[in-house]
């Protein structure tokens, strides 16, 4: 499968450390991520998985540590890192005023690349197929889910970072969704992601960093 991204892009993490009330949640963390790699962050509850993600995007600052994007710390060029940076958080920030569609579209106007896909080919992906043009608000936890994470096919930027995308989602869109997680990593994309659940990925391509203690 062909590369979409740049094969030089590069995510290193060095000995982050962070606090929480006095309580050390991690200490040292280093690693490096590469294109055509995803890295799965597992723990228990309260380990610390979310505070990894908030700090990788930029919305925390560590206690100590750094996290460089091609050689470059992300809180130097924050505008340069995050043009690069897809997140998709617990707050999946869907508009329930909105449909499926609408909510996607909105996405792609903001978006500064030209989308890969439409809007409905990423619904499709993702199983809401029919659902398009149905309130937002009227959906399922899970269907909402499904449209947050189609974002990610419309606007092509080579790093995810994904907070538990598995949540709330049935059998068979968990599948769709570790195939579109897949085909990202093997197009020369990269992922990180707090789950448990299994990716259908050699070692080659997947690392796991587990935060129990």
């Amino acid at each position: 499968m062909a590369s979409e991204y740049s094969a030089k892009q590069i995510l290193e993490v060095q000995s982050l450390s962070c606090t929480r009330e006095d309580r050390d949640l991690f200490s040292g963390l280093s690693f490096t991520l590469t294109p055509g790699h995803a890295l799965q962050i597992e723990g228990p509850n309260g380990s610390g998985k979310t505070t990894i993600l908030r700090l990788l995007c930029g919305l925390r600052l560590p206690d100590e540590g750094d996290i460089l994007w091609n050689g470059q710390s992300i809180f130097e060029d924050r505008a340069e890192y995050l043009s690069n940076l897809a997140y998709i958080g617990h707050a999946h920030g869907v508009k329930g005023e909105l449909t499926p569609l609408e909510n996607l579209q909105v996405s792609q106007a903001m978006s500064a690349v030209e989308s890969p896909i439409s809007a409905d080919e990423a619904l499709e992906k993702l199983g809401l197929f029919g659902f398009e043009d149905a309130p937002s608000r009227t959906l399922s936890a899970g269907q909402r889910r499904r449209v947050a994470l189609a974002r990610l096919m419309l606007n092509p930027v080579p790093l995810w970072i994904l907070d538990e995308p598995f949540t709330a989602i049935d059998i068979h869109g968990q599948k769709q969704i570790e195939n579109m997680i897949t085909e990202h990593v093997l197009r020369g994309g990269m992922a990180i992601l707090t789950s448990h659940h299994p990716l259908d990925l050699s070692d080659d391509h997947l690392t796991s960093l587990n935060l129990a203690k």
